[in-house]
């Protein structure tokens, strides 16, 4: 992660069941839904104004840190985690072993 992101807060948008990077006052953010030892990832979305800058990544490790400090195992449904995940193959360290594409990661 660039070093300019890593004091910049994850919140966890409960209300609307998202995760959330404020940059540059535009939120980054990735929808999920879950069970109780769960949580899906299902779209992420950065501002065009914010891309290129990484914001994406730095939102994606942000909220995979949370899943792992909440103990909680991955389903990663969006493509664009999907993909991060398969760049940085420690992560699948969380990822469901029940998922349907976990070998393809």
């Amino acid at each position: 992660m660039k070093p300019e992101f890593e004091n910049i807060p994850l919140q966890n948008n409960e209300e609307q069941k998202r995760f959330e990077l404020d940059v540059n006052g535009y939120t980054a953010f990735i929808n999920y839904g879950g069970l109780s030892n769960q949580i899906a990832l299902v779209h992420t979305e950065v501002p065009k104004a914010l891309a290129g800058l990484s914001v994406g990544s730095a939102l994606v490790e942000k909220t995979l840190q949370y899943i792992e400090n909440q103990q909680k195992t991955l389903l990663p449904f969006c493509p664009f985690v999907f993909a991060y995940i398969k760049k940085h193959p420690e992560w699948k360290r969380i990822v469901d072993t029940k998922f349907k594409a976990y070998d393809q990661l």
